[in-house]
């Protein structure tokens, strides 16, 4: 899968939000200053050329709507950030991240109640 520049993102987040739409419902929910239509229509053509978008005829225009999953797209960027600056390890991140960010120790605890129910539902756990 691609990665997508800061622009492409932002698109994408309203595609997921809203489904399926046509580039002038995309400008709406993009915060100010709104961007050129001919901007975001670029930028939806290009998401469509790395097969994130698709489209289907409406009267005179185009709806679009997103074809990769926004979970999938987080998860392999989340991955690549992990490889790319943590050498793989998501232990060494969740450090990173407690030091620089001073997390408290209830935040960690939340997110390690959040590993245990993932972990219980998993199906290789069962």
């Amino acid at each position: 899968m691609k990665q997508l520049t800061k622009a492409e993102e932002e698109v994408m987040h309203v595609l997921w939000q809203l489904q399926k739409c046509n580039v002038a419902s995309i400008i709406e929910e993009l915060p100010e200053p709104k961007p050129a239509y001919n901007t975001v229509s670029t930028i939806v053509r290009i998401l469509e050329g790395k097969g994130f978008v698709d489209h289907e005829k409406q009267g005179k225009g185009y709806l679009y709507f997103p074809v990769v999953k926004k979970a999938d797209y987080s998860n392999q960027s989340i991955n690549k950030l992990v490889d790319g600056y943590f050498q793989g390890s998501f232990k060494s991140m969740v450090s990173f991240f407690m030091k620089k960010n001073d997390m408290s120790l209830k935040e960690l605890e939340s997110i390690l109640q959040e590993i245990k129910k993932v972990e219980n539902t998993s199906p290789k756990n069962k």
